[in-house]
């Protein structure tokens, strides 16, 4: 899978092995991004900053590491030895989901699912916790994932990958596993057989220590499994028996954790690499042998033709596995929705879909983005990407061009359990938010305060114009965005915002907080809420419209709270908004809250906060912190600084019990800095805080 980035100019090309060829199109897929000068760029001299994990299999490169480096031995990995554990550790667990009906009448429920390979940062140097910058990627379509890999590897960094605890909350939050990588590269990117050799090493015992260790790894950090690369040339069928029954060893051991494999189509049962673009003869044994499964699905190699899916699709069948299981791979680095794809050989029209897909690389949507580009700007192109241009989420897709997933795949719904709010957050901020007021002038980003957000980007009923709608970073109500909907109105509109399965009774309200821009034309708002589902794909839901009171011009911020009670005790199955206009005018109107619950909530404080260590950095203070969950549903936990002037400044948040702040100075004359940590409840209430003093 030999795909990354090169500081050259790049084109796509399907590689027929990984000699002299190979190297004249950039490192292997599985390298570690580069800057645009080709070098790694250094992690900061802060000693306390933690990063995500990454090692190799045990014996380790030749020579030293380069700037901002480590080398580790996954064999020597012991959790208590782990002093970044505590911040890279999810602790959101998997969310179950249900699928609702399609949003348009091409999407196909039980059939083809979406992989997507991505990298969110270098190999060395990914930032635990997220980072001071809101140029970041953030991705929002988690309803139409089915598995996320955390992408990267390289001979000169590592090359066993385990996902940031951020990245890892927010697709559980969503329903959608994260994968690690073990990453074994080509020879012409520094590849060397015997860390293969190390990998599948056998104990006196018999035994494969690295695969319970790779089980381990994923249980103590909180994420699904393992997509397994073995690229590496030169092995025999020996090693690839040896493979065979180490993925086996692996499936066994990870079987009571849920850890689940995903294998690339690379070496092949003769141990070499053969990149066969099909389930086939040559690599069936690594999905499956006469005992059964040995990997969970397989990420079929990108030269794949529309006759080998379909000879994939039945061969799968025939040995009594889901041809769903098969991920055709798609690389879509380099040139994102103009990328050249034999869609029919996929999502035929008028047929059952034949296999899969998987993406390579959809963080795309904001790298190909030029200098200065703004998250608003990023989040239009990945809505593009996942969803086509306008309200295509709520068409067919035609034949030919970009085939947006959302035409295709049915998305997925974790609203099923009262209390629900969000406050459409996104994960990343050109400043933070709460109750409509900045607290920190920061640009930030951590996917792990990201919200639940509306799947279908955008669904729009009205006879008249459909507004444009966005994510805004200019205000929001709490966390770093808010929804914009723009347009004259000339006639209501009903945005759909989520499909759920609510369950709803006489004491169950809805709170819509949201206000208009100074320059809007009033708006009247109802809560658009159904309590039956669409009667089929493609048609809306039938849905009762609430008044939730009309807005103007220089409200301000205000929460509208509307009682559910007269519509009966049972399921809401969908929430929206109905706005009308007044004569025309044009209106610019924000949503910056919505929650459904049957009261208010409360969580005690956390316990033992304590400043576990310190570092000084050019002349500021970074820390590490630490404290005791607190009791209850805790959402997330939120960092403030109390300043001499007695305001609060926002410092971070995670979902663990433990982060690392950079950068604090002295305000004035204080004698010490003081912190406070709060619960946050999944309605967005705070416990009280508890506090700590950092002395100057």
């Amino acid at each position: 899978m030999n795909r990354q980035p090169s500081p050259v100019p790049r084109r796509r090309v399907l590689l027929a092995g990984a000699g002299a060829a190979a190297a004249l199109a950039g490192p292997s897929l599985g390298a570690s991004p580069a800057r645009a000068d080709g070098r790694y760029r250094p992690r900061a001299a802060d000693s306390l900053q933690p990063y995500a994990s990454y090692w190799f299999p045990d014996s380790l490169p030749s020579g030293t590491p380069g700037d901002g480096i480590t080398w580790r031995s996954l064999a020597a990995w012991q959790p208590g030895t782990d002093r970044d554990l505590a911040f890279n550790r999810s602790t959101v667990p998997l969310a179950r989901r249900f699928t609702p009906v399609p949003a348009n009448t091409t999407a196909r429920a039980g059939q083809a699912r979406i992989s997507a390979l991505a990298a969110f940062d270098h190999t060395a140097g990914n930032p635990s916790q997220g980072s001071a910058t809101a140029d970041t990627y953030a991705p929002t379509h988690w309803a139409l994932l089915d598995e996320l890999v955390f992408w990267g590897g390289s001979a000169g960094e590592g090359l066993i990958l385990a996902p940031n605890a951020p990245l890892v909350d927010a697709a559980h939050r969503n329903g959608v596993p994260v994968l690690g990588t073990v990453f074994l590269p080509p020879v012409a990117y520094g590849g060397q057989l015997r860390w293969t050799r190390d990998l599948v090493r056998r104990d006196a015992a018999g035994r494969f220590p690295l695969a319970a260790k790779l089980v381990q790894v994923a249980t103590v950090y909180g994420f699904d499994g393992w997509f397994i690369n073995a690229e590496t040339g030169g092995g025999d069928a020996a090693l690839a028996a040896e493979m065979q029954a180490f993925l086996r060893a692996l499936r066994a051991a990870g079987a009571g954790q849920g850890v689940r494999i995903t294998w690339y189509d690379a070496m092949n049962r003769t141990g070499q690499v053969g990149w066969q673009g099909a389930l086939d003869d040559l690599n069936r044994s690594f999905f499956q042998d006469a005992s059964g499964p040995v990997a969970d699905s397989l990420f079929v190699d990108f030269r794949w033709s529309a006759r080998s899916l379909a000879d994939s699709g039945r061969l799968a069948e025939q040995l009594g596995r889901s041809r769903y299981e098969l991920w055709a791979g798609i690389d879509v680095e380099s040139a994102g929705w103009d990328t050249d794809t034999d869609w029919d050989a996929i999502l035929p029209e008028g047929r059952d879909q034949v296999v899969s897909f998987g993406f390579y690389r959809p963080e795309w949507t904001l790298q190909h983005l030029p200098p200065g580009r703004t998250p608003g700007q990023f989040h239009a192109a990945d809505d593009r990407f996942w969803a086509g241009e306008g309200a295509a989420a709520a068409r067919p897709g035609g034949a030919g061009g970009w085939r947006a997933p959302a035409t295709a795949v049915a998305d997925r719904s974790t609203l099923t359990a009262l209390p629900f709010a969000t406050g459409f957050n996104t994960g990343h901020g050109l400043r933070w938010y709460e109750a409509g007021k900045v607290t920190s002038e920061a640009p930030w980003s951590h996917l792990g305060l990201q919200d639940r957000l509306p799947p279908r980007r955008w669904v729009v009923h009205t006879e008249g114009q459909h507004p444009d709608i966005s994510w805004d970073f200019d205000d929001a109500w709490r966390g770093g965005s808010s929804l914009l909907v723009r347009g004259a109105l000339d006639a209501p509109a009903t945005v759909e915002l989520f499909p759920a399965r609510l369950p709803a009774g006489a004491a169950t309200v809805l709170d819509l907080t949201h206000r208009l821009d100074p320059a809007s034309g009033p708006v009247t708002v109802e809560v658009a809420v159904a309590t039956r589902p669409a009667p089929a794909p493609g048609r809306p839901a039938p849905y009762v419209h609430l008044p939730a009171g009309t807005l103007r011009p220089g409200d301000g911020w205000r929460t509208d709270t509307v009682r559910l009670g007269p519509l009966g005790s049972g399921t809401l199955h969908a929430l929206g908004v109905r706005l009308t206009g007044r004569g025309g005018a044009a209106v610019t109107w924000r949503l910056g809250a919505l929650a459904v619950h049957d009261g208010p909530a409360s969580l005690a404080a956390p316990g033992g906060l304590r400043v576990t260590d310190t570092a000084a950095v050019d002349g500021a203070v970074s820390v590490r912190l630490a404290w005791r969950r607190a009791d209850g549903p805790v959402r997330h936990y939120e960092l403030h600084r109390r300043l001499p002037d007695g305001s609060r400044r926002f410092l971070g948040g995670t979902c663990g019990t433990a982060l690392y702040v950079p950068g604090l100075r002295r305000a004035g004359t204080e004698p010490a800095a003081e912190i406070e940590v709060r619960a946050v409840h999944e309605l967005f209430t705070t416990s009280e805080p508890a506090r700590v003093q950092l002395p100057w």
